[in-house]
C-alpha cells in the first residue's frame, strides 16, 4: 500500500515538475544571474505538496481544465521564494536544502535576497495568466444562452483564487507566522499557544491557500471552501509537527539537511514543548480529522486522504 502511494505521489509530482518548468524564466540578458539563481531555488527538488494539494482539491470539486496550472507554479515559487530567505544568514542561516547547498551560498547572501524577491513577483506575474486561459482549456463549459455570463463566473472563481493565495501568503498568513517566529526567538520562552500560532500561519497558510484556491476554482460553494480550510489547517499543523519530529528522529540522508537544527539555533518546537510522545498523538489526530472532512466531501478525495496518510509516515 506505501509503495502504491509513493508511486503516485512520484507520477504526479513528475506531472507537477513540468508545469512548473514551463513557467521557469530562460536565464539570459544582463540579469541571468539572478534568473539561474531563482531556477537553481525551485528545481532543487522537494516534495511539489501545495501545488499536489491545490491540484487534486480542484479535481475533487469536479476541475478537469488547464486554469490551475499556473496557480500550481505560483504557489511552489511562493513556497521556495520562502525558503530562500529563510535559509539566510539573518534567519536560519542553513548551508543545506533538500541535499544542496542553499541559494545564498551558491550565489551569495545579496543574490539569495533578490532570487527570492524574484520569485516573489514571478509568482503573482504567473498567477494572472490563469485569467488568460481560454475558455475552453479552463475545463469551463460555456451554455449556448449566455456565453458571456458564463465567462464573467470563471473570472470571478480565478480571482477569489488569486485573492486567497495573496492574502495566505502575506502578513495575515505566512509572513505574519515568520514575523512571530522571529519575535518569538528573541524572547528565548515560547508558550504553545504562540507555537500554534506561527505553525498556523508559516506553515499551514500556503497548504490552506492551495486547497482552497483548488476549490475556489472548480466551483466550490462557501461552506465547501471554509471546509477545505480546516482540512488545510489539519493537514498543515499536523506536517509541521512531523517536521519537528523529524528533526529529532531523523537522518541526514533521509532529510537532505543537517539534522538537530531545531536545538543547534536553540528554537522551541511542538516537540520540545508538548514532548514525543504527545507530538506523535497529535499528528494522529490531525490528520484523523481532515481525512474525516476529505471522505465527506462527494467527489473522489480518494488519493488526497491517502496522501495525508502519507504525510505522518513520512521520514524526509
Amino acid at each position: 500500500m506505501m509503495e502504491q502511494i509513493q508511486e503516485s505521489i512520484q507520477r504526479r509530482a513528475a506531472e507537477i515538475e513540468g508545469i512548473i518548468k514551463s513557467y521557469l524564466p530562460a536565464e539570459a540578458g544582463p540579469q541571468r544571474t539572478v534568473l539561474e539563481a531563482m531556477n537553481y531555488s525551485v528545481l532543487a527538488g522537494g516534495k511539489r505538496l501545495r501545488p499536489m494539494l491545490m491540484q487534486e482539491t480542484y479535481r475533487m470539486f469536479g476541475g478537469r481544465g488547464r486554469e490551475v496550472e499556473p496557480l500550481m507554479a505560483a504557489i511552489e515559487m511562493i513556497h521556495t521564494y520562502s525558503l530562500v530567505h529563510d535559509d539566510l544568514p539573518a534567519m536560519d542561516n542553513d548551508e543545506y536544502r533538500r541535499g544542496r547547498k542553499t541559494t545564498h551560498v551558491v550565489y551569495g547572501e545579496a543574490m539569495g535576497i533578490l532570487a527570492g524577491d524574484g520569485l516573489l513577483n514571478l509568482a503573482w506575474e504567473t498567477a494572472m495568466r490563469s485569467f488568460s486561459v481560454s475558455g475552453q482549456d479552463a475545463g469551463f463549459v460555456q451554455s449556448a444562452e449566455d456565453p458571456t455570463r458564463d465567462e464573467a463566473v470563471r473570472m470571478r472563481r480565478v480571482a477569489g483564487a488569486v485573492e486567497v493565495l495573496a492574502r495566505k501568503a502575506g502578513v495575515y498568513g505566512m509572513i505574519g507566522g515568520q514575523t512571530a517566529d522571529i519575535e518569538a526567538e528573541g524572547e528565548g520562552q515560547v508558550s504553545g499557544e504562540q507555537l500554534l500560532f506561527i505553525h498556523e500561519h508559516k506553515t499551514a497558510a500556503l497548504i490552506q491557500a492551495a486547497m482552497m484556491a483548488g476549490a475556489i476554482l472548480a466551483g466550490a460553494d462557501k461552506e465547501q471552501v471554509l471546509q477545505m480550510e480546516r482540512c488545510a489547517y489539519d493537514i498543515g499543523i499536523a506536517f509541521q509537527i512531523q517536521d519537528d519530529i523529524l528533526d529529532v528522529t531523523g537522518t541526514v540522508e533521509e532529510l537532505g539537511k543537517p539534522i538537530g537544527s531545531d536545538k543547534k539555533n536553540q528554537k522551541q518546537t511542538y516537540v520540545t514543548i508538548m514532548g514525543m510522545e504527545a507530538s506523535v498523538r497529535e499528528v494522529e489526530r490531525l490528520s484523523g480529522e481532515a481525512v474525516k472532512i476529505l471522505a465527506s466531501m462527494e467527489g473522489d478525495s480518494g488519493f488526497l486522504r491517502e496522501l495525508t496518510a502519507f504525510l505522518i509516515h513520512r521520514k524526509k
